[in-house]
């Protein structure tokens, strides 16, 4: 005879089975939703709009038949994973269509940050895609935490990818196209093994199924070999990021440099270096100067080219091209007569002594 707790557990199995059936289902609501969400989102991504694409991503229920899928993979039943999937690729097919439509009606020649933002994915995504599919497996296990599903659904978008899909392909441009692809599905494969892997945990009588589904195997397998085209993405993306900090580095030592050691830029009082900028994209790099100065015409062409002797000196064997661009400043006052000695509030300096000669001199700059 079943136990009452027995009794009340397979009740509540029954339901959460019944509630990913119904997830499952491709019917109006989904529908309805899929095109809200594809207008929305392919709308703000034109737009450049980033709170207009979160809004999208809210509205998108792709994650339901995906967690469907997920729950039908450790269950063994294949008909009702394909009914999850056939679901969610439908959604995908009006979702692409429908921003290449839009895409063409514009016919951009060129996007903003929130398009090409999606055509670089990486480990990070993964990342991100299997703990938000754990957590969100869990908020549909565990009804008190219903109110991430926002919140995640936010974290981890599929719906704007395949608009960026669609609105790419609507201009020909295949390779941005494939990036926003891949990153979909990163995001898809990402959510459905952190799902699995939540289920597997949180329930006991599935916890078995985690390690002897074919099709749990085979979700796990085609996420491992995103890893490869991710784990590019990723290293070139922190080998640019080392290379902007070594950049911004070296550009502070110059500036620093041309502070401290040199005349023209450092010690002349008619110059006020206000500071510089290199662009890395010339070659040699170009450092562009921005001074103030009081005599227009300061600095020289001679004393700018000692100034750039004196930074390839010194960056050796890197080579630089340096320019000044001064802004000529007028010092408009009438005279004053000097307080008298007992008014002064702070006494006035001794005028300096010239510097000593030094055995570095001759590395001083003009």
């Amino acid at each position: 005879m079943n136990s009452p707790t027995t009794i009340s557990e397979e009740g509540r199995l029954d339901a959460l089975r019944q509630e990913f059936e119904h997830d499952a289902s491709f019917n109006q609501v989904f529908v309805v939703l899929t095109v809200g969400a594809t207008l929305i989102a392919t709308l703000g991504l034109l737009a450049n709009s980033t709170g207009v694409v979160i809004g999208a991503m809210v509205v998108a229920p792709w994650i339901m038949p995906l967690q469907a899928m997920a729950f039908e993979i450790l269950r063994g039943r294949l008909p009702m994973f394909l009914r999850a999937l056939c679901t969610l690729m439908l959604g995908v097919v009006i979702c692409v269509l429908l921003a290449m439509a839009v895409g063409r009606l514009v016919a951009f020649s060129s996007f903003g940050r929130e398009v090409m933002n999606r055509t670089s994915p990486n480990l990070l995504d993964l990342g991100v895609a299997l703990v938000a599919g754990a957590v969100a497996m869990y908020a549909k296990l565990r009804k008190e935490a219903i109110s991430a599903l926002a919140g995640l659904a936010i974290a981890v978008a599929l719906v704007p990818p395949m608009c960026v899909v669609g609105i790419l392909l609507a201009s020909s441009f295949w390779a941005q196209a494939y990036g926003a692809l891949l990153l979909f599905a990163t995001n898809l494969l990402g959510i459905m093994v952190g799902a699995m892997a939540a289920l597997g945990i949180l329930e006991k009588v599935y916890r078995r199924r985690l390690f002897h589904s074919r099709l749990g195997l085979t979700s796990v397998a085609l996420t491992a070999l995103l890893v490869i085209p991710l784990g590019s993405s990723f290293f070139a993306l922190v080998s640019r990021s080392q290379r902007e900090n070594q950049a911004q580095k070296l550009e502070a030592v110059i500036e620093q440099r041309l502070r401290s050691s040199t005349i023209t830029l450092g010690g002349d009082p008619a110059i006020d270096l206000v500071g510089i900028s290199i662009n890395w994209q010339q070659n040699p790099p170009l450092i562009r100067a921005r001074v103030r100065v009081t005599d227009p015409t300061l600095p020289t062409a001679r004393q700018v080219a000692g100034v750039q002797d004196f930074i390839n000196k010194t960056q050796a064997p890197l080579r630089f091209r340096l320019v000044v661009q001064r802004t000529a400043v007028d010092l408009i006052g009438p005279d004053t007569p000097p307080n008298p000695p007992e008014l002064e509030v702070l006494p006035v300096p001794p005028p300096p002594l010239p510097p000593l000669p030094r055995e570095d001199e001759e590395e001083q700059a003009p």
